[in-house]
Order: C-alpha cells, then structure tokens, then sequence
C-alpha cells in the first residue's frame, strides 16, 4: 500500500505525533534525543569556496525526507524522484508496486563551503528517518521506502562508509543499521504534484503525523544548520 492509498484510510489520535518524533529517530530509548547521535568523526572539510555538490538520499516517503532537507543551511535544492531503478519505471504507480528496484528518494543540491557531507548524514541518520526499518518507514512498506544513500564518487562513500560504521559502534539504536549504500546510476524526478508537498498541504494528516515533527526536531537539536526557509 503507497503513502497516497494510506492517507485515504489513515487516522490515529493525537498522541501518534509524539509516537512517530521518537521513532523518526530509531534510539534505544524513548528518552534519548537526536542530540545523542554524533557528528561524523570522517568528514570532507567545508570548500574554501561556494560551489555546488549532490548527495541523494531515500528514506521512506519522500515529501518528508524533503521537508527536513529544505530546512538546512548551505541546501540549495531539494527534489524528490527516484533512484535505484531504470527510466522506463521511474513513475509513481510503477514504484509503487515495489518490483521496479527504485526508492524513493530526494535529490539534494548543496553549497560545501556552508555544509558538509557529514552534517547532511547526521541529520539524515538521526531526525530524517528510522535507519533500522528495513524495506519499510512509519507506516510505509515496501523495498520503495527502503533506507538508502546513492553517492556519486569515491570520497562520498568513504564519508558514508566511515559514518555508518561509527553509528554501529555507539549502540544507540535498537537494532543493526540497513541502510544501503550503492553508487547512484540516475535520480528521476518525481512528478509535479509531489515536489514540496509539506509546504504546499501542510494540514493533511499524513504529513501531520509524520512529517512535521521531523522539521521541528531538526530545529530543536540542530538550530545551528536550521533555517526557516
């Protein structure tokens, strides 16, 4: 069943929100915080000057995953599509089914000389989604949810290797982390009608539940790379 399915049928009462903020953290305890997740002890130091570089990244339903990335200093662009998957099955229904090989995914566009890419991992591991669900997030399932990095060259991965690997040593999370780690191929654009979907339905129950509490804990335990806009 796909996201869209799911907010025709989906309600639960308030107290889910509080639910789905701690879960989107995937943490030993309902009281630890993202603030416990560490920086990355490998890092690609801040560029001396602005440019402009990309990670993609999948982990669950992507207008959140979005919405959160929007909201980091030094993010460009942010836009969601798939990835993992060939041309001729990268539309929604046909992902939808989990049989194409893609997941669901954001594109990010960012300036290394403001954020780098272990800044943009550590959020992705800690308030972005629940490294630990395999082929699911929340209430998604299916391979097309699956958590997901997609680099692009040789020093990305030895950041995202090193990075998962430190995250394993630290204990914090209930259970082994399955994110997977694969060169990314292509990122296709999703359709018009899911680009920015938190902003443009902020009140739809789905994003609600889900999503919004991702933003707010990204601006709680991480005001320093937290932007309104």
């Amino acid at each position: 069943m796909n996201h869209v399915t799911i907010l025709k049928r989906f309600t639960r009462a308030a107290t889910a929100t509080v639910v789905v903020a701690l879960a989107a953290c995937g943490l030993a305890e309902a009281g630890d915080t993202t603030a416990n997740v560490p920086a990355a002890a490998v890092d690609q130091p801040l560029a001396p000057a602005k440019g402009t570089q990309t990670l993609t990244l999948a982990g669950g339903c992507f207008w959140g995953v979005d919405a959160v990335f929007k909201h980091v200093k030094g993010v460009t662009t942010v836009t969601s599509g798939y990835a993992g998957g060939e041309k001729s099955t990268a539309d929604y229904d046909t992902v939808s089914t989990g049989t194409t090989g893609h997941a669901e995914s954001v594109n990010i566009v960012y300036d290394p000389s403001q954020v780098s890419v272990g800044q943009l991992l550590r959020v992705f591991f800690s308030v972005a989604h629940n490294p630990t669900e395999l082929n699911r997030q929340g209430p998604d399932r299916g391979t097309q949810y699956r958590s997901a990095i997609f680099y692009k060259d040789a020093d990305q991965k030895r950041v995202i290797d090193a990075y998962i690997a430190q995250l394993q040593g630290t204990k914090l999370f209930t259970g082994p982390i399955v994110t997977q780690v694969a060169p990314l191929v292509a990122f296709y654009p999703a359709e018009a009608y899911h680009q920015n979907y938190l902003q443009l339905h902020p009140m739809q129950p789905y994003i609600v539940i889900n999503d919004k509490p991702k933003v707010e804990a990204l601006k709680t335990m991480f005001p320093t790379i937290y932007r309104d806009s």
